[in-house]
């Protein structure tokens, strides 16, 4: 579906019904094709091509979106639609840290500003391209959904790592909520 239209269309659908995130796990709507939407992995949301600049359009979409398997679609009550995400649909652009050690609270920010606490329902993790051996740093948001961290924030949890054994291997990590999250081995 190429409809300028057709973004209107799935934004008037939305249900306005006061606090919270609409119940997209609830809704299960026809199909309706693929809509040319993409989140590239910057976070920008494009349209037809050409990036979104409205912020709270932006952030009405991202109320939307869910993951089935390794697809995206946006969903309303009565239409579902797929769209494309170059890597993962949220980008953690700001960290917040509260206490120290165990008792650590780390609180991004998304650039669609959510706010999440890493902890036992919010996991980091650090995928290894096998390739480069870059790593790529991600936290669950909700529902099968997850925000790739970005460089900055990542160099962040870096700065914040401390160092435990695990499995007789020496582990760099953080706490957030009582759990330790593994970043990388100890070099």
């Amino acid at each position: 579906m190429s409809d300028p239209g057709k973004a209107n269309d799935l934004l008037a659908q939305i249900p306005k019904s006061g606090k919270g995130l609409p119940p997209v796990h609830l809704w299960n709507p026809d199909f309706c094709g693929d809509i040319d939407m993409r989140i590239a992995r910057d976070g920008t949301w494009f349209y037809l091509g050409t990036p979104i600049g409205r912020k709270p359009m932006v952030r009405l979409f991202s109320t939307i979106i869910r993951r089935d398997g390794d697809d995206y679609f946006l969903i309303t009550p009565v239409e579902k639609v797929g769209i494309t995400v170059d890597d993962a649909p949220f980008v953690a652009v700001l960290l917040e840290v509260q206490g120290e050690g165990e008792s650590q609270v780390l609180r991004f920010t998304t650039n669609v500003e959510d706010a999440v606490e890493a902890g036992a329902e919010h996991p980091l993790r650090v995928s290894i391209d096998p390739a480069t051996q870059e790593p790529a740093p991600y936290l669950h948001v909700r529902a099968n959904l997850e925000a790739l961290i970005h460089r900055n924030v990542f160099y962040q949890l870096v700065d914040l790592s401390v160092t435990r054994e695990i499995d007789g291997e020496r582990w760099m990590g953080v706490w957030s909520h009582g759990e330790f999250f593994r970043i990388g081995l100890e070099p």
